[in-house]
């Protein structure tokens, strides 16, 4: 028996991760792995989505994932069914949800009556020709009273990087070769690391002995030296000309 929650966080801390990080990795909201950490499982909707967050978090950390759900069955699960932890807010939770759709769709009406509003006093009052006034884009006047944002963050780099024929140092560095420490040591055969960032620099011993999986894809930099410096993004992993 361990503890859930502890054993998460640790995990979490000694990478160096944050939850938004981790929610743009997992795809689950940064409230809901908080909960998971302070082992708070009434804060989720379901036993179910309890045992697929878990291991979600878990795997992302590099930890075993199907310990952690079977961790969480022997400790909170009693018998087949498994109700809803928040079945007697289901009728208050649509209730507050059905009003909060009304406001954004008041909010978003509003927003375009106002645009109109000023066309019409833009041509009464400056006696031009209505064909030749600048309509406003209703578009975005309706996306910025629904709270709708159009910028998107950078594909962040999700890199797992396992000992998988040997031990080998390894650097690794937030942005780039000054950047911030994220782990600087050995790392032992079978351990696994996992880092999250914009921008990644590595400094590896024996590249030969790691196996990199960048967002889901096993990637094979093209190294021929017993030490180099890597970089990984969110799109490729590298060795740059000259180790920066």
């Amino acid at each position: 028996m361990f503890e859930i929650g502890i054993s998460l966080r640790e995990a979490r801390l000694r990478q160096g991760l944050d939850f938004p990080e981790l929610e743009q990795t997992t795809k689950i909201r940064g409230k809901y792995l908080r909960a998971l950490e302070d082992e708070q499982f009434e804060v989720l909707p379901s036993a179910t989505y309890v045992k697929g967050f878990l291991r979600s978090y878990s795997e992302c950390l590099g930890l075993d994932g199907e310990l952690y759900v079977e961790e969480y069955n022997s400790r909170y699960v009693i018998g087949e069914e498994e109700a809803p932890f928040r079945a007697r807010r289901d009728s208050a939770a649509h209730r507050q949800h059905r009003r909060v759709e009304s406001r954004v769709v008041l909010l978003a009406i509003a927003g375009i009556v106002g645009a109109m509003l000023l066309v019409i006093a833009a041509w009464k009052f400056g006696g031009g020709d209505p064909g030749k006034t600048a309509i406003p884009n209703l578009g975005r006047t309706q996306a910025v009273a629904s709270g709708i944002g159009s910028s998107r963050r950078p594909v962040a780099a999700h890199l797992r990087v396992t000992a998988a024929r040997g031990d080998s140092r390894l650097e690794v560095r937030e942005g780039g070769p000054t950047g911030r420490l994220l782990f600087g040591g050995t790392i032992l055969k079978g351990e696994t690391r996992v880092y999250v960032r914009q921008r990644l620099w590595l400094l590896v011993g024996s590249p030969g002995d790691l196996r990199f999986r960048l967002n889901g894809k096993v990637h094979h930099p093209a190294v021929r030296d017993a030490s180099v410096a890597l970089v990984a993004t969110g799109k490729a992993l590298w060795a740059p000309t000259g180790g920066t």
